[in-house]
């Protein structure tokens, strides 16, 4: 890459040519793996593009060539400001502020909301009840009542059966915030279900009650239902989205809502230790977020090519996720599954480890990088072989 002429990337005409120009000088290995990753590569594995540290550089490297970065201070202002204004735009709310991880927006989302009193209902299987260290408990005081264990969501019925009990003891304990995750992580990217999305909040907004979306993954559902984010996000007051799982940054969240909710809130993330002193290095995700669904429904629509005839194949069966979006089992009759996995990544192809008689798959960004049919063919060649 230190061969490359840095005026030639100054007269770009785009920054995404500068980009381009640089991805060209960069491949890398990926650790996970051991293949080499390039412009060909198709990941089957992640959400994102993985791109590895050197990658990364050379993308920062086109964007600050083409001057699209500027320094923030302590996450505020230059290359921030503009990621968090980007991100409001698109999901139709008032304010965006930058959070360095997804745990921290969803755990100050719940805890703005709910004003220092009342209860937070979370789906049993969610991110923020099952991976985040008890924070919002612990360190905010509000108790988390988990409801839909099993499932990808909850109803509501179960909702309006916590609330009666709740208002009614002795000592009330009532509800003041409901937060709900979609796509579902611990689902394996399974749906909220969308009727009782719609009856949840209308339920919540009657009475007053916060409603956060924790929505890390929610541009990919929005890719497969070929509809706005901005739709999904206006049935809440706040909204989650991870910069790493989409956008390639290597962490990072964005959490939007309304400015009097989300202006104070820069003071409250310096005291739980996350003003970052320089965040400019997140402008990656507002690079990638620009026609970031266009792109991921090319990808959706080869993956689907490809399912479709793979199915037809008798080495192969695809096993779908009910509800789900961007994940699928992928059952496969060879005698040694990690010989077949390192001949498709010896043809550029990267699979996970496998899982007793097949691979969990999940689609992203790469797999529009080739045809439906030179992945069925090179999957055929890699179990004949």
């Amino acid at each position: 890459m230190d061969h490359v002429n840095r005026r030639q990337l100054l007269k770009a005409s785009s920054v995404a040519t500068a980009i381009g120009m640089l991805a060209q000088e960069t491949s890398a290995e990926d650790s996970s793996s051991g293949v080499t990753l390039t412009d060909s590569t198709v990941r089957m594995v992640g959400d994102g593009l993985g791109l590895t540290p050197r990658q990364t550089a050379a993308v920062l490297e086109g964007l600050a060539a083409g001057q699209a970065i500027t320094p923030d201070w302590y996450s505020v202002g230059g290359a921030v400001d503009h990621l968090e204004r980007q991100f409001a735009r698109e999901l139709g709310k008032d304010r965006a502020i930058f959070m360095p991880t997804g745990t921290l927006a969803n755990h100050l989302a719940v805890r703005a909301l709910a004003a220092g009193h009342g209860r937070a209902i979370v789906q049993a299987e969610s991110h923020l009840y099952n991976d985040a260290g008890d924070c919002v408990q612990r360190l905010s005081g509000i108790p988390l009542v988990p409801l839909g264990a099993g499932r990808r969501d909850f109803t509501l019925a179960q909702v309006q059966r916590v609330m009666d009990r709740t208002t009614t003891r002795r000592v009330a304990a009532p509800v003041s915030v409901i937060s709900i995750e979609t796509p579902v992580r611990r689902r394996y990217g399974e749906t909220f279900d969308a009727g009782e999305l719609e009856n949840v909040t209308a339920y919540a907004r009657d009475r007053g009650i916060g409603l956060h979306l924790d929505g890390a993954r929610l541009h990919i559902q929005a890719a497969y239902e070929d509809r706005p984010v901005a739709d999904y996000a206006a049935l809440f007051d706040t909204v989650y989205i991870s910069l790493y799982k989409s956008f390639n940054t290597p962490s990072g969240a964005i959490l939007a809502g309304p400015k009097s909710l989300l202006d104070g809130m820069v003071d409250t993330r310096r005291m739980f230790g996350s003003g970052l002193p320089a965040a400019w290095p997140f402008a990656v995700a507002s690079h990638y977020a620009r026609g970031f669904i266009s792109r991921f429904g090319q990808a959706v629509a080869v993956s689907e090519a490809f399912f479709a005839e793979l199915s037809t194949r008798g080495a192969f069966a695809v096993e779908r996720i009910p509800y789900g979006t961007n994940i699928a089992r992928l059952q496969v009759k060879a005698d040694d599954l990690p010989a077949f996995r390192r001949r498709l990544m010896a043809e550029g192809i990267v699979l996970s480890p496998p899982r007793r008689t097949g691979f969990w798959v999940t689609v992203n960004e790469t797999w529009s990088r080739r045809s439906a049919g030179d992945l069925v063919d090179s999957f055929e060649a890699a179990v004949a072989a």
